[in-house]
């Protein structure tokens, strides 16, 4: 059977390249060149040119084809146009779950058609099984087995008929094994460092990269008290689900002014740096920014209760179901497992459907809740479903 390998540079890749060919699969590896542009990426943290050259030595080391794919211009329209729209907006998109949905699973398999494979393969830690539930195929995408890298959240956008066609060779292996299985076979990657920052562009000084669409708009830092009255109010009552999901509101007579800023789409709930404010006691943390009136609010401390909240609602056009056979119907309500941020640990949840979307619903108080992210829900170790958090 032919598999056609996203052969990135990198190491997981690469080992999964070499995996692949032992196992008896006829492999060929593609790399794909997705971003030209240096404007505020930290130099030589991604750089493609290094990249390719890595690629090519792996694949003649394994003995495999090798071709270059340039998908820059569906890269740029599906995930960076978008990742600027959703900063406009005040909201703090995840372009590698973007990435992954739209160009490692549609547009690098539809390229990797010209190839005629059976399969195409990635180095993501995560496992894929497959069952037969009432005559139905069924894929289930399930966590990787090392807990340091497990990337199942990255893919939690992905269709069935995206898994149907996919490949996970490393997902059983933890990465010092796949380390050393680089190194056994010599292969060029074995030692090189793990690539960071935004997928496919590398590791940004971010304002300056958004400054390329978003303008520079200087306005006003308030910090908001630890002891402001709606803190004092625990939002409980889960028959009023929209009260219980929204996020903390602020006007400047909440707070005192403490500062200026250079916009508030370049700022996120939870972040920390760039704020510039200092004479603190505990350093400052955005808690809540309005891109209408260009106001970031921020609290003292770790702990400030404007941090925490206790759910989210995603709205019914950003649902997305991995298991369509689970989906869940107007009036249900299902326990899950939740993150809201790759590597954070999952929490448990009560998700609510209604006609106006999920509401979902936290055990415990999540520290850091952001629009524009991803929501994933899973059973055990098995990612059923995600969406967008509106708010």
């Amino acid at each position: 059977m032919r598999v056609v390998v996203g052969l990135s540079g990198g190491v997981d890749s690469s080992v999964a390249a070499y995996l692949l060919k032992e196992q008896g699969y006829e492999v060929t590896g593609l790399f794909m060149i997705n971003w030209h542009d240096r404007t505020g990426v930290i130099d030589a943290d991604c750089p493609w040119d290094e990249d390719v050259v890595f690629a090519e030595l792996v694949a003649k080391k394994l003995g495999i084809p090798f071709h270059v794919v340039d998908l820059s211009g569906p890269y740029r329209e599906r995930v960076i146009d978008y990742m600027f729209s959703e900063y406009q907006k005040g909201r703090t998109p995840n372009p590698d779950v973007l990435c992954n949905r739209e160009i490692k699973f549609d547009a690098f398999l539809k390229a990797a058609e010209a190839y005629n494979p059976d399969y195409v393969a990635t180095g993501h830690y995560c496992r894929k099984t497959t069952s037969v539930v009432d005559g139905e195929t069924i894929q289930h995408l399930l966590a990787g087995d090392d807990p340091n890298k497990e990337q199942s959240y990255f893919l939690c956008q992905l269709s069935q008929q995206q898994l149907a066609r996919t490949l996970f060779p490393i997902g059983h292996l933890h990465k010092p094994d796949v380390r050393r299985i680089a190194r056994e076979q010599g292969l060029a990657s074995a030692d090189k460092k793990d690539s960071q920052g935004i997928c496919f562009v590398g590791k940004v000084h971010l304002p300056v990269f958004l400054q390329q669409k978003l303008k520079v708009r200087e306005g006003n830092i308030f910090e908001i008290p630890a002891g402001l009255p709606q803190y004092k109010v625990e939002k409980q009552d889960q028959s009023d689900l929209d009260a219980v999901c929204s996020p903390w509101n602020y006007t400047k007579e909440d707070g005192q002014w403490v500062g200026k800023h250079q916009g508030a789409h370049f700022f996120t709930v939870g972040q920390r740096k760039g704020l510039q404010v200092g004479g603190k006691e505990e350093p400052l943390f955005v808690i809540g920014t309005d891109v209408d009136t260009n106001r970031v609010y921020t609290g003292q401390g770790q702990s400030h209760p404007g941090l925490y909240r206790r759910g989210l609602k995603i709205v019914p056009e950003e649902v997305h179901w991995v298991r369509k056979d689970l989906e869940m119907n107007a009036g249900e309500q299902r326990d899950y497992l939740v993150r809201i941020r790759y590597r954070q640990p999952l929490q448990k949840a009560t998700l609510h459907m209604t006609d106006r979307g999920i509401y979902i619903v936290f055990h415990k108080l999540q520290r850091g809740i952001a629009p524009g992210q991803f929501a994933a829900w899973y059973h055990k170790d098995e990612l059923i479903g995600s969406g967008v958090i509106h708010r």
